[in-house]
């Protein structure tokens, strides 16, 4: 009876948002994950086109394509992290092979008309593959009773009792509907036996710890899993011999897992608690809209210049929550709060900024390129939505004084010997953050190579890129964090077919 009156509280159960800065960067950051020779030329074809990953860069690319083609791709992924935490590192490396880009364009010529050239195309890129883990272990001053602790505080303590006729799952989700999340974590935490009320009755508010120490040894483990993708429906024109545009539609889709496992023990002898488990499960799916305009003017035979607008990207997205905790001082039915208990977020909106970019290529006939791009993001103006909700009028304030603009440099060149392309490309891109210490800049290289056989063409890129991300364990009450270095390495292999 009891997994059936869950399921029912599971479909109605809706509470106050948790949702913070970490969700916006989460789904404004793209990877540059586009066809193997966009990969190869570290995604540098704001001026070029020609390729079909370049549509997310300047949409008028797809207009400097002379022959109607078909492309994928598909790429080895792996995910190596250092994580600094305490005095200890401690290393952890996954792989996923996925299928990250498809998509086609068909051509149309005119030899009458000043529009020398319509392009009609689509293409799914894998904007974003959130596949990753990261571990730590360690000594710390800061332990999980102070999460609980900074969320009891002001509650009373009749909130955080189980009412007479309710199972004890039922009270953590009635908790989560009618009080929010605040409340429902200092109920965990009374539950578990971590926090105790300073007296004993049903007004009270204030709480203490029941776990001592100076020092705690913590085990956290961090896995993600999911995708940001990206379908792309395109239209572009070559008007006389000089200038293409373009416009696209951008159609984005979300899933997003997140799992964390936290032991804890090393307490003092005399602690009432000894040791501590603190599981959470996020799970959030969704969608979003933007759209792009652009333009690729040749000044010569050897030089073009690109310009594109990138819209903000709308995003509609739901997320929901499963947790278990125990101790040596929970209650007896502890474990029915397990992660068949799901509480709904209400539905929620985040916008990511606009974004600029501007594009120059040197084109040296058919023996070669070198390409240039420079991106400009303000993501001050990122925000979460309803811009009404106070929850998110708070967090909004906090991330248009903590974020920055954003500038990206790419560079990219090819060489091509007889049917043979060699290409090389750099990246870097300035953090989000004004301060740079949360998030580091992202510096990645890149190296491919291509063989053309007439109809069709085959191409291999490796890419790498490293970045520096300080990571709060939990977002409230703890301020211990975990310095972690990401190492990307990607392995693209891409065919590609003339028609």
């Amino acid at each position: 009876m009891k997994r059936i009156s869950t399921f029912i509280m599971i479909l109605v159960c809706t509470f106050a948002s948790a949702q913070n800065i970490n969700d916006v960067l989460r789904y404004s950051q793209e990877n540059i994950i586009g066809t193997a020779r966009f990969q190869a030329m570290g995604g540098a074809f704001g001026a070029l086109g020609g390729d079909l990953s370049s549509l997310n860069v300047n949409p008028a690319g797809s207009a400097v394509f002379n022959f109607s083609q078909f492309t994928i791709s598909g790429s080895n992924y792996n995910r190596n992290n250092d994580a600094f935490f305490g005095s200890t590192v401690r290393n952890s490396d996954t792989n996923t092979i996925e299928l990250n880009q498809v998509g086609g364009v068909f051509v149309f010529k005119s030899t009458d008309n000043p529009w020398k050239k319509l392009a009609l195309s689509f293409n799914y890129d894998l904007a974003r593959n959130f596949d990753n883990e990261f571990a730590v272990a360690g000594n710390t001053t800061q332990g999980i009773d102070n999460y609980f602790l900074n969320f009891a505080q002001g509650e009373t303590l009749n909130n955080l009792r189980v009412q007479q006729g309710e199972n004890i799952e039922d009270a953590y989700l009635n908790i989560g509907a009618d009080l929010g999340f605040g409340a429902q974590q200092a109920f965990l935490g009374f539950q578990a036996g971590i926090i105790e009320p300073t007296v004993d009755e049903d007004t009270n508010t204030s709480y203490f710890s029941n776990a001592e120490y100076t020092n705690v040894n913590q085990r956290y483990i961090q896995n993600t899993s999911g995708y940001n993708s990206k379908f792309t429906v395109n239209v572009a024109g070559q008007y006389q011999e000089n200038l293409y545009l373009g416009a696209s539609l951008n159609f984005h889709s979300v899933l997003y897992d997140r799992l964390t496992l936290l032991d804890e023990d090393g307490y003092d002898v005399s602690s009432p608690v000894q040791s501590t488990t603190f599981d959470n499960f996020l799970h959030t799916e969704g969608y979003g809209f933007s759209f792009s305009l652009g333009a690729i003017a040749k000044l010569n035979d050897n030089i073009r210049v690109g310009g594109s607008y990138q819209s903000p990207t709308w995003y509609e997205l739901t997320d929901d929550v499963s947790q278990r905790i125990n101790s040596t001082l929970a209650v007896a039915d502890i474990n029915f709060i397990d992660f068949g208990i799901v509480n709904l977020f209400e539905e929620y909106r985040i916008k990511v900024p606009a974004k600029l970019t501007g594009s120059v290529a040197v084109v040296f006939g058919k023996d070669g390129l070198l390409s240039f791009d420079y991106g400009h993001q303000d993501m001050s103006q990122a925000e979460l939505r309803p811009t009404t909700d106070p929850n998110f009028t708070s967090e909004n304030d906090f991330i248009a004084s903590e974020l920055g603009v954003v500038n990206t440099y790419r560079l990219g060149g090819e060489l091509r010997i007889d049917e043979v392309s060699l290409r090389g490309g750099y990246r870097y891109e300035q953090s989000p953050y004004e301060n740079g210490t949360v998030i580091g800049d992202l510096n990645g290289y890149s190296g491919g190579i291509g063989y053309n056989f007439g109809g069709s063409r085959l191409d291999l890129a490796f890419s790498r890129t490293e970045q520096d991300v300080n990571t709060l364990l939990f977002d409230a009450g703890i301020n211990s964090t975990a310095m972690v270095n990401h190492i990307n390495t990607n392995v693209t292999l891409g065919y590609t077919l003339k028609f």
